[in-house]
């Protein structure tokens, strides 16, 4: 005998009221989307302000190799590249702990405290300025403290819009635009950091650090991390994503009547809340880890771009002319354009043909003659330079913000773990953790390598794309495959 059906779940409006239960009207409709939105807006800004307070050492580093002990001399741009890999290493580190901590905590709690102290840190590099510091150990330190700080943003703030979006057809549209706040967040770090740069190197930190630390009381103030805190429920929202038919709402009554049953067992089993995914066994997921290694590859090429472009831009003539540290700054935020344009089209192509490894492996493949492009004639004029910065943006990040978000929602929503939602995180911080390892080496070798020349920077550049690429081939294949197969 079937247990009977309970009564609709009123749903709170977000003025505070009783809604309608789902499929109750378009008063709950309207509710559930603004909802939708402000959680969409509230996470964009919160990870762009991240990425806008990551950006000003790219655009002070042609500054510090000049002129400020210990980054001038000859050694300078190697130091700079430790500096970078303090960081990131220490953010590539932490992020695993971050992504299983994000799985058991307040999501919006943590997020903002992620977002305050990431503010202080980067308040700290600044302040180096005003008090004379030379010491490298102190630039090490902050970065190191930075570094941890911030490996608990993207795990937080991919799992609050996986409750929110995690079960849309539309995931990968979605994503590509939501995750625009990567690029939007460097050319935001960007042009505030060259804006002020001739005030003193200092202010390119504590300019970003006051925006983040701001928005990190938003965030604490009007953040909801998931649906149930408002009283809505996954199954509406699914409705309110795909739409009313009658079909769609007869397999949601389905999955609602097993979630039922599950909820009921773990009741019986003195637990109220699934089970939180190991780390191991997180690992172990199909596609976690032939993705989370195609991001070490892909990572790298995106932050050799985020920490060295205005740098290389600095000191490579454009058209016979060398540009100046505020110029050279600004021109490197048309690779974040292309790039907010390139996550985007990747989502959306990767939806409109549901392939994410053959979209990833295209856009990979395309971005090697861009780069090789880029360098053999960006140096002919400005209009050469801006046309193929963009293209190599474009296809850098478009694979890089697929697999950052649409992939590792897929990953950590899929099947073989019947919903758990508290994988998410945990899946997340898997994947860009390990692409945060190949991101603090890029860095470090373009520190060192750069010595050598440019030209081995772009080498290595392209045989980290061909590696990449290696990871993505068996699963394009079995997309293809799979695809040829549901034809016949």
């Amino acid at each position: 005998m079937e247990p009977a059906a309970p009564p609709p779940v009123p749903f709170v409006s977000p003025q505070g009221g009783h809604a309608a239960a789902a499929g109750g009207g378009g008063g709950t409709a309207r509710g559930l989307r603004r909802r939708q939105y402000a959680v969409l807006a509230l996470t964009f800004a919160a990870y762009a302000a991240f990425h806008a307070s990551r950006k000003p050492p790219s655009i002070v580093k042609a500054v510090l190799s000049a002129d400020w002990a210990p980054f001038s001399g000859p050694r300078g741009t190697q130091r700079l590249g430790e500096l970078d890999v303090a960081f990131l290493s220490t953010y590539a580190a932490a992020m695993f702990a971050a992504g299983h901590l994000a799985d058991r905590v307040d999501l919006r709690v943590l997020l903002a405290a992620a977002m305050l102290a990431s503010g202080a840190a980067s308040a700290a590099l600044g302040a180096a300025y005003f008090l004379d510091v030379h010491s490298l150990a102190f630039f090490l330190a902050a970065q190191v403290a930075s570094g941890v700080v911030q490996s608990a943003g993207w795990p937080c703030v991919v799992a609050v819009v996986g409750n929110w979006f995690g079960h849309t057809s539309r995931r990968g549209t979605i994503m590509g635009v939501w995750t625009s706040h990567t690029s939007v967040g460097n050319i935001a770090g960007s042009f505030l950091a060259a804006a002020v740069l001739e005030f003193g190197w200092g202010w390119s930190f504590l300019v970003p650090a006051f925006v983040i630390a701001a928005l990190g009381v938003v965030v604490l103030v009007f953040l909801v991390a998931h649906p149930s805190d408002v009283g809505l429920e996954l199954d509406a929202m699914e409705v309110e994503m795909n739409g009313d038919g009658g079909e769609e709402v007869e397999l949601l009554v389905e999955d609602k009547k097993e979630a039922e049953v599950d909820d009921e067992f773990e009741v019986e089993m003195g637990s109220q809340l699934p089970r939180a995914i190991g780390f191991l066994e997180a690992w172990r997921l199909p596609g976690v880890a032939p993705y989370a290694f195609c991001l070490f590859f892909s990572k790298l090429v995106a932050y050799t771009f985020l920490y060295w472009l205005p740098f290389y831009i600095r000191n490579n003539a454009v058209a016979g002319q060398f540009l100046s540290h505020k110029a050279s700054g600004i021109l490197s935020i048309v690779f974040d354009i292309g790039g907010v344009l390139g996550g985007i089209s990747a989502g959306f192509l990767s939806d409109a043909i549901g392939a994410r490894a053959i979209t990833s492996a295209l856009f990979l493949l395309l971005s090697i003659p861009a780069l090789i492009l880029y360098r053999a004639f960006g140096s002919i004029s400005m209009r050469h330079n801006i046309g193929l910065m963009f293209l190599s943006g474009f296809f850098v990040n478009g694979p890089y913000s697929l697999i950052t978000t649409a992939v590792a929602t897929d990953l950590g929503t899929q099947d073989a773990i019947k919903g758990n939602s508290r994988a998410l995180a945990t899946v997340s911080a898997i994947i860009d953790g390990t692409g945060s390892v190949g991101a603090a080496l890029g860095p470090l070798l373009t520190g060192y390598i750069s010595t050598r020349g440019w030209n081995s920077v772009f080498f290595m550049l392209i045989v980290s794309i061909s590696l990449a690429l290696v990871f993505l081939i068996r699963m394009a294949r079995d997309e293809i495959v799979a695809k040829i197969g549901a034809r016949h």
